[in-house]
């Protein structure tokens, strides 16, 4: 099985849940996606939550064990449809491009999504269990899988979290209130990639 097939195999959605669990838990997680879109994930308690869905504030931290776990549900959906893209999808992000070419455009594609999510990206990026979670254990080897691929020498794993890092959430958000655009956030990606593919 190669790497990519294993990668597409860990998991990145809760169970199936059943009757009044499931209800509830839709309750949640529209409650949370509505609050978020008025207001912003930092101005949104687990009380304004659980206030908006109809539930007792316990039956959240029953549902997701913690805030950072409730934003990481929310982001479920939107991760496995990336997932889907750069393995599976047409190129240059899926598999019938170069893996350099398929390297620039899963950070160009990422820094899109932190971008759009950064909010909730950020606050589940604040809790240690979350933060290193089924997602980036995926991306993390779908880009040394890439690096590999492209001819890559050295610490696989070490360049693999050294170009992770540029697409982190809170730093992709700093470097766009510094000025930066997305572009050229972009454009430095491809100058890290293509130096450790030796392009």
């Amino acid at each position: 099985m190669s790497a990519i097939e294993r990668a597409s195999e860990l998991p990145v959605s809760t169970p199936q849940e059943r009757g009044d669990a499931a209800r509830n838990r839709l309750l949640l997680l529209d409650a949370a996606r509505t609050l978020i879109a008025q207001r912003g994930a930092d101005n949104v308690s687990m009380d304004d939550i659980a206030a908006a869905a109809g539930v007792g504030k316990g039956t959240v931290f029953r549902r997701f064990g913690s805030r950072a776990g409730l934003m990481m549900v929310l982001l479920d959906e939107d991760e496995r449809a990336i997932q889907q893209a750069f393995l599976f999808g047409p190129p240059p992000l899926g598999p019938d491009a170069p893996p350099l070419q398929r390297l620039l455009a899963f950070g160009r594609e990422r820094l899109r999504f932190a971008q759009t999510h950064g909010a909730l990206l950020s606050e589940a990026n604040r809790d240690p269990d979350t933060r290193h979670s089924a997602p980036l254990a995926v991306m993390h080897t779908h880009v040394r899988v890439l690096l590999e691929s492209a001819g890559t020498t050295g610490d696989l794993d070490a360049q693999a979290d050294a170009l992770l890092a540029l697409l982190d959430a809170d730093y992709v958000n700093h470097q766009l209130e510094r000025g930066l655009s997305l572009d050229g956030l972009g454009d430095a990606w491809d100058t890290v990639a293509r130096k450790l593919c030796g392009r």
